[in-house]
């Protein structure tokens, strides 16, 4: 009769079911007392037998014992479930759209202990084919920090992913700016809609849309004090936005902008169809002090903003489908600079840290001759 197993050294069974030699060994105790172990299987008695010995070998070694049946799948699933604390939801539903069409359609099936660097290369490749460099970050990350969620949980030995390198994806669709021409028509269009004042504050101040969206009677002064020493025009204050948070994207961009005198009247206008709106739905009315809401003052979406911008651009012959409205910043940005005024004033009006975001990614229309230079010289050398 075989000899009874030492403690700690872990068991083997014959599965009838599976037909395979099962090896098993306890790796710890949950708080309620129950056995925490870890199994692995061989088709021969010789080879579990291994299999066996490893696990006692990396427990003696104070190393994890890798899940034997863990995929790529239930690490994705893991994360998106527990590893997103405090993330908005627009960010979590973000995050499982991709997670579902890119990462678990194509790697989820796969043994995550069996996952190598080399699989990870050729996902990306093939997704790189397809997919703007943007999305490729963002699919990189929810692998990398799935595989490290499951790292810290003793699921897996090490991060291959951290291995490998972000390939250079299809380009994304290049953000515009509307011209001066196009912006007046715009601007036209606008009027009387239930847009007008949206269009013409975005368009006149570079807010950012989740900005507007979040923005309150209480941050809006349409009077100002014109009697203060010096005068305070009438401005808003951009001090909050839709994240979940409610603050604005950097402290930079909690700002206070002077508004232009077309804001201005728009604002009252808008202010006055609100009132209407307001007594048109009596107690249904939700009371957020929201500048921007809908017929019943609630929250306004970016998908409700969307549709409600391309309804008035079908009105000025722009194709809707090719402009969003976080283009009226983008325009904001290129109209001032298109009209001489320095990059470092545009880049605090518009709430950046610094010149080089604005520099790069929002100034589309540049004055065609840097004439600075050529000017001082002729001054210098007049004088010979």
């Amino acid at each position: 009769m075989a000899s009874r197993r030492s403690r700690g050294d872990g068991g083997l069974h014959w599965d009838d079911a599976r037909q395979r030699w099962i090896a098993t060994i306890t790796t710890g105790y949950t708080p309620a007392g129950k056995r925490i172990t870890r199994k692995a299987s061989g088709r021969t008695k010789t080879e579990a037998q291994q299999k066996l010995k490893a696990l006692v070998r990396d427990l003696d070694d104070g190393l994890p014992s890798e899940d034997q049946l863990y995929t790529v799948a239930h690490a994705v699933r893991d994360f998106l479930t527990y590893g997103l604390p405090r993330r908005g939801q627009a960010t979590v539903e973000k995050l499982t759209i991709l997670a579902n069409k890119h990462v678990i359609a194509s790697l989820g099936a796969r043994k995550l202990r069996e996952l190598t660097a080399d699989d990870v290369d050729r996902w990306l490749a093939t997704k790189a084919k397809t997919l703007s460099t943007r999305t490729l970050r963002d699919l990189h990350s929810i692998l990398r920090r799935s595989v490290e969620r499951a790292q810290k949980r003793d699921k897996v030995r090490r991060n291959v992913v951290l291995l490998c390198d972000i390939p250079e994806g299809r380009a994304g669709r290049p953000s515009k700016s509307l011209t001066f021409d196009q912006a007046e028509a715009l601007l036209t269009a606008a009027e009387f809609t239930s847009m007008r004042a949206y269009i013409v504050v975005s368009l006149l101040t570079g807010a950012r849309t989740e900005e507007m969206r979040a923005l309150t009677w209480s941050h809006v002064d349409l009077v100002g004090q014109p009697a203060a020493n010096p005068p305070i025009p009438p401005h808003m204050m951009v001090w909050r936005s839709v994240r979940v948070d409610g603050d604005t994207k950097t402290p930079k961009s909690r700002r206070s902008l002077a508004l232009p005198q077309r804001c201005v009247d728009a604002l009252h206008a808008h202010q006055r169809k609100q009132a209407f709106a307001r007594k048109l739905a009596g107690v249904r009315w939700i009371d957020n002090d929201l500048v921007f809401s809908s017929a019943v003052g609630g929250e306004l979406d970016a998908a409700n903003v969307r549709r409600a911008f391309r309804r008035v651009l079908r009105r000025t012959g722009l194709d809707p489908e090719d402009w969003t409205p976080r283009e009226l910043r983008h325009s904001f940005v290129s109209l001032l600079s298109d009209s001489g005024m320095e990059i470092e004033k545009i880049s605090r009006l518009v709430g950046h840290n610094g010149t080089s975001v604005t520099e790069r990614v929002y100034r589309h229309q540049l004055r065609p001759i840097v004439q600075h230079g050529a000017e001082a010289m002729d001054a210098i050398f007049s004088r010979t």
